[in-house]
């Protein structure tokens, strides 16, 4: 049974919701987490905090109709095939992938940041990455560009989809055993979702307009803000980098 609405954010009230996406619901889910590493513009998407909502609604609402372990495997089965999908674009696309004028958006920080984390933790980073927004969605194409051998890449692809899409939705669940958390999804959901859609919106916003600010204000001052077709070919990692062990103490010792 579906609780009665607060009706403080009608538009918001999870009945509201469902009874627009009825028997899609759980389908616009898996494209978001798909989308999340299968499309390059998929770090705008709110991933941790929409599988926790998922879990806690299968627990408090049957929010999907189906039980809790049809949710989690489908929502990680979407994160595995759109690493495979962001693998495959970068494979395909090469450094050229790279190649775009600084907006804020697909911005050449963004890729170094990712790098970095290949620098430090080798091929688990494509694990490591799911629970790192932005690096999650550009680890996968970074892994193709550079070539990472395949069948290491679907094995750590696979590993972190279980561990991030499956687990997170079941922490959403279980938690949801826990009276007053229940309690209080289920009375204030529409707060919840306000917050979580908010929040996210607030800091993409934020993110965009500090890289777009900063990208004229270079470019202004007459600074390269384009990353041309060499710059692009040095942002592709070697293959060594994907061999090497995982310097978990950040000493820069592996």
């Amino acid at each position: 049974m579906l609780h009665a609405p607060t009706a403080l954010i009608p538009w918001l009230d999870p009945q509201t919701i469902i009874a627009a996406a009825g028997p899609w619901a759980l389908l616009v889910v898996c494209f978001i987490v798909f989308a999340e590493t299968g499309l390059l513009v998929g770090f705008l998407l709110p991933g941790d905090t929409l599988l926790i909502i998922a879990g806690l609604l299968t627990h408090t609402s049957n929010v999907f109709g189906v039980n809790i372990w049809v949710v989690t495997l489908l929502i990680a089965l979407s994160a595995f095939i759109g690493g495979e999908v962001g693998y495959y674009i970068g494979h395909k696309g090469g450094p050229a992938i790279f190649e775009r004028k600084e907006s804020g958006l697909f911005s050449r920080k963004n890729v170094e940041r990712t790098n970095a984390f290949f620098e430090r933790f080798g091929g688990i980073t494509v694990i490591l990455a799911r629970f790192v927004p932005i690096v999650r969605t550009f680890a996968p194409v970074a892994a193709g560009v550079g070539h990472m051998p395949w069948r290491r890449y679907t094995l750590y692809n696979l590993i972190g989809a279980m561990l991030w899409g499956f687990g997170l939705t079941m922490v959403g669940y279980l938690i949801a055993y826990i009276p007053w958390v229940r309690d209080l999804v289920v009375d204030y959901i529409d707060v919840i979702l306000l917050i979580a859609v908010g929040g996210t919106a607030a800091v993409t916003l934020w993110h965009y307009l500090t890289e777009r600010h900063k990208a004229k204000k270079a470019a202004a001052a007459g600074e390269d803000v384009v990353t041309d077709h060499r710059e692009a070919e040095e942002l592709a990692l070697g293959p060594e980098v994907f061999d090497r062990a995982p310097d978990l103490d950040g000493d820069g010792k592996h």
